[in-house]
């Protein structure tokens, strides 16, 4: 019952103000809630900006607000600072270098686009593809995200919405597993996805985890307050997983 997927008003598709998140939480039960709303990027041109992140001028407001939280609800609930976070190659050390200067606690990352997202030729990760070569960045990213460790986890590591062939599929995706495994990072079953019936949590992808045996974590990907009540599709969720043979583990930072 640690949640380090929540997201807040200021990535401008999510609702709800900031305490009810928290308030929600308790009520819950939930030991943990961390913060992770859609870290904001510094773009190199300025007629780009993503639709589905803070601005920069909004992001020390969030930081203040969580470390408010924190002293606020110290001894009922640890809050935790936290930001989403894509491997963008051509920006990430300036991104990195703009973050640090939040004292935040964790990063997750969310690849939603391959190469740097303002590129013409960059591919939304949700949007169907059975070009292959587009499944290969994805991998290639993540795991070179991963390599730079300053992730805790990766956040619904299934985003990925390839429809070609079954077989290349599981080959590439058990290899992408195995690799994350050795590279000591959980997965994250989302429960956005999947109680909104999303091509994620994949199917295919999750025998795969099953099989090599991956670390997982549940992600509420909370988009509103009340998401974090939501104990009917977060025990539906343990079930799912339950068959498979898969227990999540709870993060501890």
């Amino acid at each position: 019952m640690n949640n380090y997927h929540t997201h807040t008003a200021r990535c401008r598709h999510a609702s709800g103000i900031d305490k009810e998140y928290v308030e929600n939480a308790i009520e819950s039960g939930m030991k943990v809630l961390g913060f992770s709303d859609h870290a904001p990027m510094i773009f190199p041109t300025d007629d780009y900006y993503s639709t589905f992140r803070m601005y920069l001028k909004d992001a020390a407001d969030y930081a203040d607000s969580v470390h408010s939280l924190k002293k606020e609800y110290a001894g009922r609930i640890d809050i935790r600072l936290g930001f989403e976070l894509e491997y963008y190659p051509d920006l990430f050390d300036k991104t990195i270098d703009f973050l640090n200067q939040f004292g935040y606690d964790y990063l997750i990352l969310g690849q939603h686009f391959t190469d740097n997202e303002y590129e013409p030729y960059a591919h939304y990760s949700g949007h169907k593809t059975k070009d292959v070569s587009v499944l290969d960045k994805y991998i290639a990213q993540v795991l070179e995200g991963l390599g730079t460790g300053k992730f805790l986890y990766v956040a619904h590591p299934d985003l990925i919405h390839f429809t070609g062939s079954d077989k290349i599929y599981t080959e590439k995706m058990t290899q992408f597993c195995k690799n994350i495994k050795t590279l000591g990072y959980p997965v994250e079953f989302n429960l956005l996805g999947f109680a909104e019936h999303r091509q994620y949590p994949n199917k295919k992808f999750w025998n795969i985890v099953s099989q090599v045996g991956n670390d997982v974590v549940i992600g509420f990907d909370a988009h509103s307050p009340n998401v974090l009540r939501d104990m009917k599709t977060y025990k539906k969720a343990l079930k799912y997983l339950e068959k498979l043979n898969i227990r999540p583990i709870e993060i501890e930072l």
